[in-house]
């Protein structure tokens, strides 16, 4: 064991305390704690300007943000989706009474393959929710063909895809909805906090009203709502991450050059490639351990940890492996062979603009040396 600090897979970038305390205090002066205050108005308006994008509602955090997506989309039925993602995006069908209908993933970018979402629809088919896996593009074009030829909605399930461009702009204004989550460990935090973008004013209102129970006044609701609203204290602390973001994010850009890098030449090690886009946000750092490597994921895996080091397996079991999914005929793992494979050989190393170059060379001497 090291007598170096522990590493863990990813650490919640903060700014100065200090730097916080004005916007506290202007809380404190107006106590205005939610409904949609001055920080809460000030950061849709800061997001919707930062990401490229017209419409945006803040949510409470991400998975709340999914499940009102569906519920503004009327979703029912069967939703198409993937088995490799956390398992908030498979939920969020069951809290909407939605059968999930998992389909297999493509091996390069480990997103949806579009061909299997077109073998996988059914009359009963009325969405598709693919994610944007670790920040790398689904095959965007190819998903939005399916769904104009089958009239199907397609909701983007795009917690790890803040900031990523494709080359038209925003990966975000994709589909019908895509849902982001700025949870503690994601690329920009609000602690815990998520949003829906939205494509027109209509829809947001929609979305605003059901995040507020349903009510358009203090007597009138329209639909049954929840209650998903940020809070102040996190919108302002938003304001204050958007400042540092870009630069959290160069960071993360140079982690992932020096393991690219210097990861290159080991054998059996696979580095997941990025998939078309334009601007990246190198939100993880997932490897693939093949058999060349001499050791399984498992074995690696353990090794990292006896140094103090605390890899991840993103997504290790698969959301068909769990048991309110595995009994649906769509989970069975013959079904979904690329991303079964995938799970028992991906991990994911450190990455965040707090790690020291010492620490990257240190984690991939581990990897390269034993």
């Amino acid at each position: 064991m090291s007598d170096a600090k522990p590493i863990y897979v990813t650490q919640p970038h903060l700014p100065p305390l200090e730097e916080f305390y004005p916007y506290l205090q202007e809380i404190w002066d107006k106590r205005i704690l939610t409904n949609g205050g001055p920080f809460h108005q000030q950061l849709e308006q800061a997001l919707c300007d930062y990401l490229g994008v017209e419409h945006l509602a803040l949510f409470s955090n991400g998975t709340l943000a999914l499940v009102t997506a569906l519920q503004a989309a009327r979703i029912t039925g069967e939703v198409i989706t993937t088995p490799y993602s956390f398992v908030a995006t498979a939920h969020s069908l069951l809290w909407n009474g939605i059968t999930p209908v998992f389909a297999d993933v493509e091996p390069g970018s480990l997103n949806l393959d579009p061909a299997r979402i077109e073998a996988a629809i059914t009359p009963h088919t009325t969405a598709i929710l693919p994610v944007h896996c670790y920040g790398h593009p689904c095959d965007v074009a190819a998903i939005e063909k399916i769904a104009d030829n089958y009239n199907l909605k397609v909701i983007y399930d795009a917690a790890h895809a803040f900031g990523v461009e494709d080359a038209g702009g925003s990966i975000l204004r994709h589909g019908d909805l895509s849902v982001l989550s700025f949870h503690a460990t994601k690329v920009f935090n609000t602690f815990e906090g998520g949003a829906i973008v939205c494509p027109d004013r209509r829809t947001k209102q929609r979305i605003d009203h059901l995040k507020n129970f349903g009510f358009v006044d203090e007597v009138t609701v329209v639909a049954p709502g929840i209650n998903g609203k940020m809070s102040e204290i996190n919108a302002a602390f938003g304001m204050l991450q958007l400042k540092s973001v870009d630069a959290a994010i160069e960071r993360r850009r140079q982690i992932d050059a020096r393991y690219r890098a210097r990861l290159a030449p080991v054998a059996g090690i696979r580095c997941v490639d990025r998939a078309g886009e334009k601007v990246a946000n190198h939100s993880y750092f997932p490897i693939l351990v093949e058999p060349e490597y001499g050791a399984s994921r498992d074995e690696l895996y353990h090794r990292l940890k006896r140094h103090d080091i605390h890899p991840r397996r993103y997504f290790y079991p698969l959301i068909t492996d769990f048991p309110m999914y595995r009994g649906l005929a769509s989970a069975r793992r013959d079904n979904l062979p690329v991303a079964t494979a995938a799970a028992a050989r991906v991990l994911c190393l450190p990455i965040y603009p707090a790690l020291a170059d010492a620490d990257v060379d240190r984690i991939i001497d581990i990897v390269a040396h034993g």
